[in-house]
């Protein structure tokens, strides 16, 4: 018995070519709105940088959908910020909004009716409005002090009525906003990190001081120590390596598993010998403030398991092993 697939392939091409066609239109609704952007963006940023109390973002539909995005990547960049929906401000919410906030308000249309009866209320206390609309003549663009030109000449529905270029655009338009102020506020990787302490993002920025084995917990031995005292000191902490400090308790090398195989397989006194006969001088270290993502390059390029941690003596803090990134579920 035969089975005619034609019907099938052609389905499948013609689903293809919809898929592609949605996401071009999609992506040159994007490029059509960095082709737009002018000084109206930059006074934009001011109005968020300059900001004294939160941003508050505020939407209809699927634009309150994007709008809530929004308000979460700025917030986890530093600037405080919430979503406000506009059928709950009209109906009890809108002393949420302060003097000293600023309103992103955004609606393809601009003539959403429930957000159209915030703005009264925002411009009578004093709250500065960031319009984000495709209609720069609508009601939203005129009442806001500063609009962001969101215009799509199609949506990406095979019947352009679904909203699909219009958020994909919107959504890009306010990580815009979000990514630039945050450079303009000096944000920095340990900021990000502060605000993600439970995330994979977090944990790669983490200190290396937060993840070292310290105290107790670091394998240490002097340059007299016996190679049977050493080797002891290795395998109780576990790490396949260990410290080697002077009298001055300043670092003077490292001893790995590495190390002693090849001086087993080199000398037959090697068990009579002290840590400074097996020890590498001059080991690799770091700084405790160092970055664990920093932390793994240089683990990776040099392809070594641990690092030790220096004080800015050269005295040995702690030691970082390669397990402990990957333990942290980090990358």
């Amino acid at each position: 018995m035969s089975t005619d697939l034609t019907g099938t392939v052609a389905t499948e091409a013609s689903e293809l070519a919809l898929a592609r066609r949605v996401i071009e239109t999609e992506a040159d609704a994007v490029r059509a709105v960095a082709g737009r952007l002018d000084g109206r963006f930059t006074t934009a940023v001011a109005l968020l940088h300059a900001c004294r109390g939160r941003v508050i973002i505020s939407g209809m539909g699927k634009s309150g959908i994007i709008g809530r995005k929004i308000a979460a990547t700025l917030s986890s960049t530093g600037t405080p910020a919430y979503f406000l929906h506009p059928a709950e401000a009209i109906h009890g919410d809108l002393g949420l909004i302060t003097p000293d906030d600023v309103v992103i308000g955004m609606s393809q249309s601009g003539e959403t009716a429930e957000l159209v009866r915030v703005l009264e209320f925002i411009r009578r206390i004093g709250a500065r409005l960031i319009a984000i609309t495709g209609d720069m003549g609508s009601t939203l663009a005129q009442a806001a002090d500063v609009t962001l030109d969101c215009h799509v000449d199609e949506e990406a529905c095979p019947l352009n009525l679904a909203p699909t270029a219009s958020t994909t655009a919107a959504l890009a338009l306010g990580d815009a906003l979000a990514m630039t102020l945050l450079a303009r506020k000096g944000f920095r990787p340990d900021d990000f990190a502060n605000l993600h302490p439970g995330g994979k993002l977090g944990k790669r920025l983490m200190r290396v001081e937060r993840l070292m084995h310290a105290g107790d917990a670091m394998p240490l031995v002097r340059l007299g120590t016996p190679m049977r005292d050493l080797i002891y000191e290795m395998s109780r902490k576990g790490l396949g390596m260990t410290c080697v400090v002077g009298d001055d308790d300043t670092l003077a090398g490292i001893i790995t598993d590495g190390d002693l195989r090849r001086h087993m397989g080199a000398r037959p006194d090697v068990l009579t010998a002290s840590a400074s006969d097996v020890m590498t001088p001059r080991p690799i270290t770091i700084a405790p403030h160092l970055l664990a993502v920093e932390a793994l390059k240089i683990m990776e390029e040099r392809k070594i398991s641990s690092l030790i941690v220096c004080d800015g003596t050269r005295r040995p803090v702690g030691v970082l092993h390669l397990h402990d990134l990957w333990r942290t579920e980090m990358f």
